[in-house]
């Protein structure tokens, strides 16, 4: 149970440390001193504008955001309690561990998602607005809605998937040697570093 406990305060710190991390890279970047005032908008593209931003579907990139760090602390978790505890702590403290993740990212991901609505407008909408035309916004419509575009979408999953199993199986056995070797130099260092 010690153990357990100690895996997921581990975890949590390492996500912690990693969303820091993102947060840090993340930062908006300063305002200018005296930024011209915005020029009026026709209505016509302003809504081509809405309709772009949302078949882009861009308010959804706090999520993505989060998911790499959180992963990564699930993964450095998993790597953590590799040989250091038995099948079954380890199974269990990894179970508590992304059922943890799953609730952060179920927690967050509503927050990040209103900051982006919320953001959009100020940061997204004006850019378009001052670097399209309508005739280019109509066609950025176009190509957001082509039904090739979702089928090639629809079929990225699968390419990737298929992509990794073929990377993974080609090179797997240079890879598992060089992360059995990793692993034992963060085992070791993380021995001496707890080691009174």
């Amino acid at each position: 149970m010690q153990a357990n406990i100690k895996t997921t305060i581990a975890a949590l710190a390492l996500c912690g440390a990693s969303l820091s991390a993102l947060a840090a890279t993340a930062a908006p970047a300063p305002a200018p001193a005296a930024a011209a005032p915005a020029a009026a908008i026709s209505p016509a593209k302003q809504a081509l504008i809405d309709k772009i931003l949302k078949l882009w579907n861009i308010d959804s990139i706090g999520q993505s955001m989060l998911q790499a760090p959180v992963a990564d602390a699930v993964q450095q978790a998993r790597a953590m309690l590799q040989g250091r505890a038995s099948v079954e702590k380890r199974d269990a403290a990894m179970t508590d561990i992304v059922a943890e993740a799953r609730k952060f990212m179920e927690e967050a991901t509503p927050i990040t998602r209103a900051s982006a609505d919320k953001l959009i407008p100020t940061t997204v909408a004006p850019i378009l607005a001052e670097r399209f035309n309508e005739e280019e916004l109509r066609q950025l419509v176009a190509i957001l809605e082509s039904p090739v575009k979702k089928k090639f979408e629809a079929l990225v999953p699968e390419m990737q998937r298929k992509l990794g199993e073929g990377v993974a199986a080609d090179s797997r056995p240079v890879i598992d040697a060089k992360m059995k070797g990793l692993t034992e130099k963060i085992g070791l260092r993380l021995r001496a570093a707890v080691t009174p």
